[in-house]
């Protein structure tokens, strides 16, 4: 136990001193596109849809298959007029074939639905490309955002503080009294959970980036700050041209469109199932037969082949064809009354987008200002203390309008650009 210990506390240090990744935004939307979670599991589907084009395309393909046999047989009902029952053994390998020839546009139908859920992958990789870098985004901006919160609450903290110290060297130089420092030292013990608070938001967000870009036990960083200029986003003039764009570019909207065309072939295949169908069958090989008499063995060998054209008609299936048609069609129909809900979603989406952007926009310029007034004001009432025509409350007053202008701004700075990503990414075109 003690050699434990000994171990622990020599990897303590090292384990303490890991190296933080610090990123780039840049470099944290690449990573996210390579490592996200959501993507890979896109790419795996990719992957899926995939084998099952090759499955439904082997159906027209030629099915080849080698069988061999080795069988005996005795028939009693042979026993006539006193002749014993013969004995029959026989082995044979053969080599078969099935080609269909024509399935009612069963198959076809089946590979053209193959094809095109290897365009809905695409769509897919697209959408979760497109959450993860609004995600990485915002997870990044928040980590600033909760950086700079926590700056401001370390820096309240320190100015109270400074007060508290102002006070105590007052008192004892007897022009203040023990409820100014009491007062003072009051005020700096209640901004000391803003200071924990902020603190543990910085932490928060950082796991949230790091969940994200699926680093493990990795500590991430970013660097700049929300003051770092924003990227350079083309966003729509208008509504109108952000639901033509949306329209366009929404890949969940696409690939609904895309899986509305796989039923549809559905239907096609559903229907077909009691339908004609011509397949092209045939075989060729080597047979061995032995017969067995009550006398001496007679036994022969030879190649054998068969080909043949086989039609088949299930005219009547008990209506289960029917049946499988309506499910067929219906689950056509629940498809496109999803697409007109998605485009009701989207037009929501697109809409409140718009709006949360231009809002965190007009805040944003409101706020703009504000700072320095508070900067100013603060200056102020800090001179007219030193004077005596101030008291400490209104010191106070402006120090706290100062610090909730600072932590306005920065949350309205956030906002905007978070704002800015939603958009794009509300008609499709985020990170693209």
């Amino acid at each position: 136990m003690k050699c434990v210990l000994m171990v622990i506390i020599a990897l303590l240090p090292a384990i303490c001193s890991a190296e933080t990744r610090v990123l780039t935004l840049e470099q944290a939307i690449s990573i996210a596109m390579e490592k996200n979670r959501d993507i890979e599991k896109a790419r795996e589907y990719a992957q899926y849809v995939q084998g099952k084009y090759v499955e439904e395309r082997a159906a027209a393909l030629p099915q080849l298959s080698l069988n061999g046999t080795v069988q005996a047989s005795k028939d009693g009902s042979s026993e006539i007029g006193g002749y014993p029952a013969q004995r029959l053994f026989g082995r044979a390998v053969d080599l078969t074939i099935s080609q269909p020839l024509y399935t009612w546009g069963k198959l076809n139908a089946a590979i053209r639905a193959a094809e095109v859920g290897m365009k809905t992958a695409d769509e897919q990789l697209r959408l979760y490309r497109q959450a993860a870098y609004r995600d990485v985004v915002a997870a990044y901006l928040d980590i600033q955002l909760a950086g700079e919160l926590h700056r401001l609450a370390q820096e309240n903290r320190s100015q109270k503080q400074r007060h508290l110290d102002e006070a105590t060297r007052k008192f004892s130089a007897g022009v203040a009294t023990d409820y100014d420092v009491l007062a003072a030292e009051v005020a700096a013990e209640n901004t000391l959970p803003e200071v924990i608070r902020s603190e543990n938001g910085v932490r928060m967000a950082r796991e949230r980036l790091r969940f994200l870009l699926a680093m493990g036990a990795e500590e991430v960083d970013v660097v700049g700050t929300l003051e770092t200029p924003p990227l350079d986003l083309l966003l729509p003039a208008g509504y109108d041209e952000a639901m033509q764009i949306a329209g366009k570019r929404r890949p969940d909207l696409a690939d609904l469109r895309l899986r509305i065309g796989i039923y549809d072939e559905l239907v096609t295949i559903a229907a077909a199932e009691n339908k004609p169908r011509l397949d092209l069958k045939g075989g060729a090989g080597w047979h061995w037969a032995s017969l067995n008499d009550p006398g001496p063995a007679l036994d022969a060998s030879g190649a054998a082949w068969n080909v043949g054209l086989y039609v088949t008609f299930p005219f009547f299936d008990g209506l289960r064809t029917n049946g499988k048609v309506a499910q067929a069609r219906s689950d056509l129909r629940t498809k496109r009354i999803e697409e007109a809900r998605l485009r009701d979603s989207i037009t929501l989406e697109v809409r409140q987008a718009e709006f949360s952007y231009r809002e965190a926009g007009e805040i944003l310029k409101a706020l703009s200002g504000t700072v320095k007034q508070a900067e100013r004001l603060v200056r102020m009432a800090e001179s007219g203390y030193e004077f005596g025509v101030k008291i400490r409350l209104e010191v106070d007053d402006a120090q706290l309008n100062l610090l909730q202008a600072k932590s306005n701004l920065a949350k309205a700075q956030r906002d905007l650009r978070v704002a800015q990503v939603n958009y794009l990414w509300s008609i499709g075109v985020a990170g693209e």
